[in-house]
């Protein structure tokens, strides 16, 4: 099912490379790369999940309520980050020049399904 809903946002946004929901424990749910792709997604995961532990923490800190999403774009990948609770964030990753808007909107959509799954 995970993978379902991670090959759906892939395949679906122009310019993705790979989906991803992972534990903020580091620990790898579920990925999907695009055919072809090498990317080594569990370790941007990986060392994104200790970012967004300091990015909650900060938001806790300045009464700015949850975190929801963050974007992170870098000169040679866009990362789009959909935290689904205190335990787990589904992440998309993209070429530069990919559609991160289409890409945000359908995590934000998909975000109950996997959500029904994880409970």
């Amino acid at each position: 099912m995970f993978k379902d809903v991670l090959r759906e946002v892939v395949e679906r946004t122009d310019g993705s490379i790979a989906g991803l929901l992972m534990g903020f424990d580091g620990i790898p749910v579920e990925q999907y790369l695009r055919a072809g792709s090498t990317l080594d997604v569990e370790t941007i995961g990986m060392e994104y999940s200790v970012i967004l532990t300091q990015i909650n923490q900060a938001a806790e800190l300045l009464d700015a309520g949850a975190t929801r999403e963050i974007s992170i774009q870098a000169e040679r990948l866009t990362t789009v980050i959909r935290l689904l609770n205190k335990e787990y964030f589904v992440a998309l990753t993209l070429a530069p020049h990919g559609n991160a808007g289409k890409g945000r909107f359908l995590l934000r959509t998909l975000t109950p399904k996997l959500l029904d799954e994880l409970i």
